[in-house]
């Protein structure tokens, strides 16, 4: 009988989550929906910061066929897919609330809203500081006897790795609060790997951005500061608790 009802809770909860995934997947598709009939002027604007940096007379190219109508709408879903995010999130604290403690919500759900907002924030941050850098830097950097002439597939592709490489860099304050606070490990500990912490930045810039050292800097800096930024308002909290 006991193990009649745990199947019975568990085929409950599977049923609950499958119902939160369909919730999500409609309104990922509703969103995606709206954003493609502005595609053309989604792609304009995420491409600005690169159009700024060449030289007159430089352009994009398409070297498929199909890129100039593929290309905006891929930009259009990946659009639709960052603002989604929140709605999804929104969707696993009603899935997963019911079974957390009442000391367990007090930080659970200031951190959710955090962490979508640094997530935000680490886009809003490669798109209007860090994208103008560095294309102006690789502009810069062509030689005379060389037009830049940049493919619309690969700038997709090169502004979507940079918009989750910072995004995902920017929630480093919340995982070092979410260690701090579940005592996994200590302010100390966090203090004395701050080397390591500060070369592995590094290490993880040159994983997710384009291979030169100014990209990877970009990249580098921020989120160890943000590590910092992690340890101290993790110290905050755990003095508030005690």
């Amino acid at each position: 009988m006991i193990d009649q009802d745990k199947d019975t809770n568990y085929l409950e909860h599977l049923s609950v989550l499958r119902k939160s995934i369909i919730k999500f997947l409609i309104f990922l598709g509703i969103t995606f929906v709206v954003a493609a009939f502005f595609s053309k002027d989604i792609f304009n604007f995420i491409s600005d910061p690169l159009m700024s940096a060449l030289p007159i007379g430089s352009s994009l190219i398409a070297t498929e066929v199909a890129s100039p109508f593929l290309t905006p709408l891929k930009f259009a879903f990946y659009l639709a897919l960052f603002v989604s995010i929140p709605f999804l999130i929104y969707q696993l604290i009603k899935f997963a609330s019911p079974g957390l403690y009442l000391e367990e919500k007090i930080y659970f759900f200031p951190l959710v809203l955090g962490s979508i907002l640094l997530f935000y924030l680490g886009i809003t941050f490669a798109y209007f500081i860090i994208l103008p850098i560095v294309f102006s830097f690789f502009s810069a950097s062509t030689p005379e006897n060389v037009m830049m002439m940049t493919d619309i597939n690969l700038l997709l592709s090169f502004v979507i790795k940079m918009f989750f490489a910072f995004g995902l860099a920017f929630e480093m304050p919340i995982i070092i609060i979410l260690l701090l606070v579940s005592n996994a490990v200590t302010v100390s500990k966090l203090i004395s790997a701050r080397p390591y912490v500060f070369l592995g930045c590094f290490v993880v810039g040159m994983l997710l951005t384009p291979p030169d050292v100014i990209s990877q800097s970009l990249l580098a800096i921020p989120a160890w500061l943000l590590y910092e930024l992690g340890i101290i308002v993790g110290r905050m909290l755990i003095r508030n608790k005690q």
